[in-house]
């Protein structure tokens, strides 16, 4: 071997370290990008039931106005029950 080859080999074992370099940090990138997309959706998801969960503890908070005044006017009806 002269020295033409030995450079020529060291090279291309330099283009192959680069190139499984380069390969390792695509597969690194690659479940960086899968991980965020998760994330993502998992965001979405939890404003999704963060307004369902508002919508609903209004929804509750109308229904127990209205308990509260079925009640007094049942209060009010029982008061004139003995009077008549």
């Amino acid at each position: 071997m002269n020295m033409l080859d030995m450079v020529s080999m060291v090279a291309l074992f330099l283009l192959g370290l680069i190139l499984l370099i380069l390969l390792l940090q695509y597969l690194r990138l690659r479940g960086i990008c899968n991980m965020m997309l998760a994330c993502r959706s998992a965001t979405r998801w939890a404003r999704i039931r963060e307004m369902e969960n508002r919508e609903l503890r209004s929804a509750l908070r109308a229904e127990k106005a209205q308990v509260e005044q079925l009640q007094r006017k049942v209060v009010l009806l029982q008061a004139l029950i003995p009077a008549a």
